[in-house]
């Protein structure tokens, strides 16, 4: 079977969220199941910098406003299709937004011609790669399976929601440019709230719909996750199920991570001091036995930073250290980094992304906390799992479906993971901190929670066997409503 994913990031190739590490990792997760993938990916200067050799496949004199061509390669490990349009995709910044932070304005146009161009590799574009199934990402690919519908394209196509905050949303100014027929500007087409929606255009269309966990799938049909789309997914119920994403556990590995001070795995947890001492060191925190929670995270409202910084001066007092590494809004950095200050030698605050820092977050501090109000799947929480650094998260989507909480049934019975609680309260968020920080002192406890954690299987084996599954039943007709 051939899969056509079309996605605006991969990585290694290019990288803003987890949507790339999904797209990234999928592919090679399929092939066990007897899927090939070819994904579809814009031709940012850093894609087309590290393409290598390729072919044109397909050539356009005028795509929406420029020259473009679709080209086939294999790079960075992923069997890729790019689309080389550098009227729209050959600019500084990064992937959605100049270098000012703000979005390009010309955004509906380039992840317009984006879908067009997947609708026409599932026309055939490329003699030799058909594909079977159309598995479009998100709103910047949503567009794929409207332009297919139109096409009278007999191919089934999947939309996935890695995050319905995001969705495309432009004015009807544009839809004269999109190339779509009058009738597809109305409700049950692209039309939403006045304007052109593009994630809803996906949602209309498409064959299925997935969402990156079962709970993010119900929460989303309700009009408080439901961003203004609950109403059309409800409609569209019997195609909507939740597949929780997984990680990609070779470059995800505590045995033979480069990025730390010393490998370790669930047999060997004592070299974790290693790991410990330098998060101490890199974050200058105090050497002593106190527990060291750390946040890796986009700072922002969703992720629930602003709960954090509320009650820093409280998750101080409760005896642990913490160490914050992420970059979002100018204003909660600010709030992180004054708070650091008032608490040397507890607390330090790293503004950026910094990918190896990162792994050795992981593989060095105690706790993760991750105290999103809304969170699709997360993979920090995965992540945290696979190297023994205990997630204590929100109980919401992907958080409450993979972290087990150490309730005194949970930790008698063997299989706790981490630690719960209510999304968006402070006090909740404190009080599963303190139940973390108590269980720290217990030794042999706090082992066996890691060592429980490090033993679930995070990998995407499982969920990539439910996309072969959904794919198939697709081509058999009982895929979508």
């Amino acid at each position: 079977m051939k899969v056509l994913s079309v996605a605006s990031e991969a990585v290694p190739l290019i990288k803003t969220g987890g949507l790339a590490d999904v797209a990234g990792a999928l592919p090679g997760a399929l092939a066990e199941h007897d899927v090939e993938v070819r994904t579809l990916l814009p031709g940012y200067t850093s894609v087309m910098a590290n393409l290598g050799k390729a072919t044109r496949v397909h050539s356009y004199a005028s795509l929406f406003g420029g020259k473009a061509s679709v080209l086939k390669a294999r790079a960075a490990g992923l069997d890729v299709f790019v689309l080389d349009a550098p009227h729209l995709f050959d600019r500084p910044g990064g992937p959605y937004g100049q270098p000012t932070g703000s979005d390009w304005p010309d955004n509906w146009k380039r992840f317009a011609a984006f879908g067009r161009v997947a609708a026409d590799v599932a026309k055939g574009a490329d003699k030799d790669f058909q594909p079977d199934v159309v598995h479009a990402h998100d709103w910047q690919a949503a567009m794929a399976p409207a332009y297919m519908r139109f096409d009278g394209t007999p191919v089934p196509s999947v939309v996935t929601v890695h995050n319905l905050a995001f969705q495309g949303h432009f004015s009807a100014d544009i839809f004269p440019d999109l190339g779509l027929p009058p009738e597809a500007l109305a409700m049950d087409g692209v039309e939403y709230y006045g304007g052109v929606g593009f994630l809803k255009a996906g949602l209309q269309y498409a064959d299925a719909i997935t969402t990156v966990s079962p709970t993010y799938a119900r929460e989303i049909r309700t009009p408080a996750f439901g961003m203004g789309l609950d109403g059309l997914l409800n409609v569209r119920a019997s195609s909507l199920q939740g597949i929780l994403n997984g990680i990609d556990t070779s470059a995800w590995n505590p045995e033979s991570d480069k990025h730390l001070a010393s490998t370790f795995g669930v047999r060997s947890l004592k070299r974790r001091a290693s790991n410990r001492k330098a998060v101490e060191q890199r974050f200058a925190l105090d050497h002593d036995n106190d527990p060291v929670l750390c946040v890796i995270s986009r700072l922002t409202w969703q992720k629930g930073i602003d709960v954090v910084v509320s009650e820093f001066d409280t998750i101080i007092a409760s005896g642990a250290k913490l160490a914050v590494l992420g970059a979002g809004d100018h204003a909660l950095e600010g709030a992180l980094l004054a708070a650091a200050a008032r608490h040397r030698g507890r607390a330090g605050v790293l503004i950026g992304y910094d990918e190896e820092l990162a792994h050795l977050l992981q593989g060095g501090a105690d706790a993760i906390l991750v105290p999103s109000r809304f969170e699709p799947c997360g993979l920090t929480q995965l992540y945290g799992l696979r190297y023994g650094c205990v997630p204590i998260v929100a109980r919401t989507g992907g958080l409450a479906d993979t972290v087990i909480d150490a309730n005194d049934a949970a930790l008698a019975a063997g299989v706790a993971t981490g630690f719960q609680f209510a999304a968006d309260q402070g006090d909740a968020m404190l009080e599963a901190v303190r139940r973390a920080v108590s269980l720290y002192r217990d030794t042999r406890a706090w082992e066996a929670i890691q060592k429980q954690g490090m033993r679930a299987d995070v990998s995407w084996h499982r969920s990539a066997a439910r996309y072969g599954e959904l794919y198939r039943a697709l081509l058999s007709g009982d895929g979508g409503a």
